[in-house]
């Protein structure tokens, strides 16, 4: 409790969030939580010996129902309308989302009437951009989403709710809009980085590098080619198109770096004080996301105990920004982002030093740069692995590698990016810096797409259930001893949860083989057969243009969910109504 009080504080608050998540108490019970956790405060006043060293659990407990009640307040159902397959409604946007082959994607605020609602919104292609400046009418196609048909898919209408998004609307048709005389602050910066993003589409530049330069400075990815994200995904190497700690400390070095010739020494404070503003201000031009409220908030943290003149603390800046995050909006905690960026920080703290004895002392300041480099990189990857086997079943053994040699050369391209950025902002086009930036972010692409075509290295339909994972972490946790100081008794330590690890992934690779079912599947207006006997599975489905996002979205998950790696499909003609299976009679679309 002494060494690290708010990161104690913040761990018992995100129970009580996961508590109030998974139980849902009723507001009753959370009122009287909340009195008792407020009179068991009281002992902070008692001198009694047996109160005192038990008034610690006293602040424990009332972060735990500040969690609950926090949750509670985040959670709350909105009204919602009764909406028809088509409606009118009027609308503007709030968000830009990732395009798909068809369609343009938003997040929007609209009206049925009067009534106020939150819906995903698909535009075709075909129809103009849609931007902050606008309200806009139109008819539109309402549908409420649905849960998913299997509990191994990924529950998007869950997802969406943690936002009060529960309606997805499609526009067929032309649509009316009406110049906006009401934009706050907010939605006049972000209609600026729309923009800024319009400019960055004209530049003289390849589309992939301006499609690159977008994802990595103004964190939009939403017209990246598929090829491209696949490449970054199987590289392991997806983090750098997220705007995250290393592009803010570094965009934070360079306002530094700029101010200081302004301004002299003995106004060091100063310096950092508008810096930080500076950044901040980046960050809502950017439409911040978790990982740059995060990132933001901790360099605040870190660089305020700098003017304060106190020792930084690593730990106690990354409780400040998830009490920050938290207490704003709870339902960040189950954010994947959220949860990667804040375990990649406590793998830095957790395995950096002990790996930076392994690794060759360096001579100058540039070695130092890069053997920290190295050494962060390894120790962030090593914690994550099992976060990103949990929630995305696949991984590239080779991303270590690749983000040893990638990750110092796109600091350099972080900086050349915003340098063209800047440039591209106020209309200065040098061609020969055009021709150079080309060049360099073709050469990062070509590297990427070549550690991801080592598909020895990518595995994909890994299982990880919640039980793996906690015991992976804990082989995680050992493990920082066994680099730290390798003796035979913390040899042996991280040994025996190794083997627990591996006992209890054959416990569930047996039980999983031992199941036999017949399931029906459902994917658009498709229908897909899947009968397994122990540990074999066969697919019965019509033939469907559908089938590669058949094979992504239902036959792949639910390999994966029986811990299963190969299968067969069996074809069957389109005018089948009905297959009997084992006696029993399955209806087909």
């Amino acid at each position: 409790m002494h060494k690290q009080p708010l990161l104690i504080l913040c761990i018992c608050f995100i129970l009580g969030i996961l508590l109030q998540d998974f139980v849902s108490l009723e507001v009753k019970y959370i009122y009287m939580l909340l009195v008792f956790s407020f009179l068991l405060l009281a002992l902070y006043l008692v001198k009694d010996f047996y109160f005192h060293r038990i008034r610690h659990v006293s602040l424990f407990i009332l972060f735990f129902s500040l969690g609950i009640f926090a949750h509670f307040l985040n959670s709350k159902k909105p009204h919602l309308p009764e909406l028809k397959n088509k409606e009118v409604i009027v609308f503007k946007i709030t968000k830009k989302l990732n395009s798909n082959e068809k369609n343009r994607r938003y997040e929007i605020s609209a009206w049925k009437g009067k009534q106020p609602f939150l819906s995903v919104l698909s535009v075709p292609k075909s129809e103009a951009e849609l931007n902050f400046l606008h309200y806009y009418k139109a008819e539109a196609f309402i549908n409420r989403f649905q849960k998913p048909y299997s509990d191994f898919q990924f529950d998007y209408g869950k997802y969406l709710s943690r936002k009060d998004i529960y309606f997805q609307a499609y526009l067929p048709n032309s649509f009316q809009r009406g110049l906006r005389n009401d934009l706050s602050f907010s939605e006049k910066i972000r209609q600026k980085r729309l923009s800024t993003l319009s400019k960055i589409d004209s530049a003289n530049f390849s589309k992939r590098t301006r499609e690159f330069t977008k994802g990595i400075i103004l964190a939009d990815r939403t017209e990246m080619d598929a090829e491209t994200v696949e490449d970054f995904t199987k590289s392991g190497l997806m983090h750098i198109l997220a705007i995250s700690g290393s592009h803010m400390a570094i965009i934070f070095w360079l306002i530094l770096l700029v101010l200081n010739p302004i301004f002299p020494p003995r106004f060091r404070n100063f310096k950092i004080i508008i810096s930080l503003i500076l950044i901040w201000t980046f960050a809502i031009f950017i439409d911040y996301g978790s990982s740059v409220v995060r990132s933001c908030i901790m360099i605040s943290a870190y660089y305020i105990s700098v003017v304060l003149q106190r020792k930084p603390d690593l730990l106690h800046a990354m409780a400040v920004a998830a009490f920050g995050i938290l207490i704003a909006d709870t339902n960040q905690f189950f954010d994947v982002g959220f949860q990667l960026s804040f375990v990649a920080v406590f793998g830095i703290f957790w395995l950096n030093q002990p790996i930076l004895k392994y690794l060759p002392k360096p001579k100058n300041n540039f070695q130092n740069f890069m053997v920290n480099v190295v050494s962060i990189s390894i120790a962030a990857q090593i914690v994550t692995l099992p976060l990103v086997i949990f929630y995305f079943h696949q991984y590239s053994f080779i991303s270590i590698v690749a983000n040893l040699i990638v990750i110092p050369f796109s600091e350099i391209l972080i900086i050349f990016s915003l340098l063209m950025t800047v440039l591209i902002e106020f209309s200065v086009q040098i061609n020969w810096l055009n021709f150079i930036y080309d060049q360099l972010v073709t050469k990062a692409l070509q590297l990427i797409h070549f550690f991801a075509d080592l598909d020895f290295a990518f595995h994909r339909m890994i299982p990880m259930t919640l039980l793996e994972m906690g015991v992976a972490f804990v082989v995680i946790w050992f493990l920082r001893f066994a680099v730290k100081k390798l003796s035979l008794k913390n040899v042996l330590k991280i040994s025996y949860f190794i083997i627990l690890f591996v006992a209890l992934r054959f416990l569930l690779n047996y039980r999983a083989s031992q199941i036999s079912e017949v399931l029906v599947h459902h994917y658009y207006k498709d229908d897909i057969i899947s009968v397994k006997t122990k540990d074999k599975v066969q697919f019965v489905l019509k033939g469907s243009e559908n089938m590669k996002k058949i094979e992504k979205f239902v036959i792949e998950p639910y390999l994966t969910s029986r811990r299963i790696n190969t299968y067969e499909t069996e074809i069957i003609p389109d005018d089948v109504r009905k297959i009997v299976i084992n006696g029993k009679e399955y209806h087909l679309k």
